[in-house]
């Protein structure tokens, strides 16, 4: 299971009430691609499938399809918003290497 931080709950959950749709969560996925082999991607989703997992952070859900569920397994989703970093950001104990950009891994 991925976990949010409180500061990342904050920004998802200011970024759906822009959106203004009740039906919609945060998916995540990791596909194949990147520079490193596998690529995350965030966006917002209100389609379901019978195998996705839902995790709920408060009045945040998080949707995971099962093959990005297992690369995703412990893995903690970040927000900063400072001077040297600013946006989403995972640290994946499963990525054995990442690249330089931090949006793909292996």
């Amino acid at each position: 299971m991925i976990t949010l931080t409180d500061t990342a709950t904050s920004k998802v959950r200011e970024l759906l009430n822009q959106e203004d749709d009740e039906l919609l969560a945060l998916r995540v996925a990791v596909r194949p691609g990147g520079c490193s082999g596998f690529s995350y991607e965030m966006f917002f989703d209100s389609d379901r499938d019978d195998t996705d997992t839902i995790h709920e952070f408060g009045d945040v859900n998080v949707v995971i399809d099962t093959s990005s569920a297992q690369l995703l397994q412990g893995a903690t989703l970040d927000y900063k918003d400072g001077l040297n970093q600013t946006g989403f950001s995972i640290d994946n104990p499963n990525a054995q290497r990442s690249c330089g950009c931090g949006q793909s891994f292996s």
